[in-house]
């Protein structure tokens, strides 16, 4: 009689619960390996510089989120992260990765400046609001749009043409502020004629963060409900995904990747809007701030909603600068430092998404 041969290991197939587990292991682990490469990069460079890493990372956490007010300075930076990471997050649902949020945020800053300016004189706050949101994502929304079209039509690369865009844009930006649009008032700093106090955006209630942070969050809100739950976000995520099965099945995949760009860079431009109506009462340089960088959105996986908290943690670490800089003398660039390396960790763990790390085949 022939004996029966055991099974091997790899002829027992996981219980469905182990795969689960498996698979949330091998969907977290890239991010965890891009934590701690980053924990070690950053403690590394703060200690041959002289100061010691456990006093920076307290300072850190201390700065960002150790009280209201360190609370405070967060907020007020996640909310054009927030909408700057979805002009990111779109895109990419078709795709396309789009890197030049910081034009579409000036020139849509601008648009709502000189149109609030116009309007203020005519019409109260509650309109002109509203109409000052939408001039800055019809710019924005145009501007990236010029980069989907030129990908789609003439085959430019996106990230590229995205990022000489935001260059020509912030050109742009410049030129008519310190010219056609400049305040005669503004010596120093060009600038365009402030709004009036009555017109700039107050405080959510119970908070001391003005409403563009509310702003925002819906705005992910909506925006991850669209590309979850309804047929136009599928047929986008199907044309991302697979653009030749898209055009098999009669997807306009064209149009679906052009429309894409354009909403990610409206919510740039809002972003924009936002800034000028709540923080700053006028457009110039200080709305050229950097907050069209998206090194936080590999920590998201381009998800709508998961720009939230990814913008609120990396405020956070913004936020914590100025303390660094007063409390050890670091400047507070450092903090772009951290961010450098953990863009760096991201991108390059993000390479183990979706690999099996935990079982091996055998012949």
């Amino acid at each position: 009689m022939s004996s029966i041969p055991a099974p091997t290991l790899s002829a027992v197939a996981p219980s469905p619960a182990l795969q689960r587990v498996l698979a949330t292991a091998d969907a977290l682990l890239p991010a965890a390996a891009a934590l701690l490469i980053t924990v070690l990069l950053f403690s590394a460079a703060v200690a041959l510089a002289g100061f010691d890493p456990l006093e920076v990372w307290g300072l850190i956490l201390m700065g960002g989120f150790g009280d209201a007010f360190a609370w405070q300075n967060t907020l007020q930076r996640a909310a054009p992260l927030i909408l700057t990471g979805l002009a990111v997050a779109l895109p990419a649902q078709a795709g396309r990765v789009i890197i030049g949020a910081e034009g579409a945020l000036v020139l849509g800053g601008l648009a709502a400046a000189a149109l609030g300016l116009v309007l203020s004189a005519q019409a109260p706050p509650l309109v002109v609001w509203p109409l000052m949101a939408l001039a800055g994502m019809l710019m924005g929304g145009f501007w990236i749009g010029i980069v989907g079209w030129l990908r789609e039509k003439r085959e430019v690369n996106e990230t590229i043409a995205s990022l000489l865009m935001s260059f020509i844009a912030i050109a742009l930006f410049n030129q008519m502020v310190e010219t056609v649009l400049r305040d005669p008032a503004s010596l120093n700093k060009p600038s365009t004629q402030p709004l009036a106090d009555n017109f700039l955006l107050p405080a959510m209630p119970g908070l001391d963060v003005h409403w563009g942070l509310g702003v925002g969050i819906v705005v992910a809100i909506v925006c991850w409900a669209v590309v979850k739950l309804t047929p136009l976000g599928l047929a986008l995520r199907v044309a991302g995904g697979n653009p030749r099965t898209a055009l098999g099945v009669g997807l306009p995949v064209t149009w679906l990747t052009i429309g894409a760009c354009a909403a990610g860079g409206a919510c740039a431009g809002l972003a924009g809007a936002v800034e000028v109506a709540a923080v700053h009462g006028a457009a110039n340089a200080s709305l050229i701030a950097g907050y069209g960088c998206c090194s936080r959105l590999p920590l998201a996986r381009f998800s709508p909603i998961g720009v939230v908290p990814v913008a609120i943690l990396v405020g956070g670490i913004a936020a914590s600068g100025s303390l660094l800089q007063r409390r050890l003398g670091l400047p507070d660039a450092s903090v772009t430092v951290l961010l450098g390396f953990a863009f760096v960790a991201l991108i390059g763990c993000e390479t183990l998404r979706n690999r099996n790390f935990w079982s091996k085949r055998r012949g």
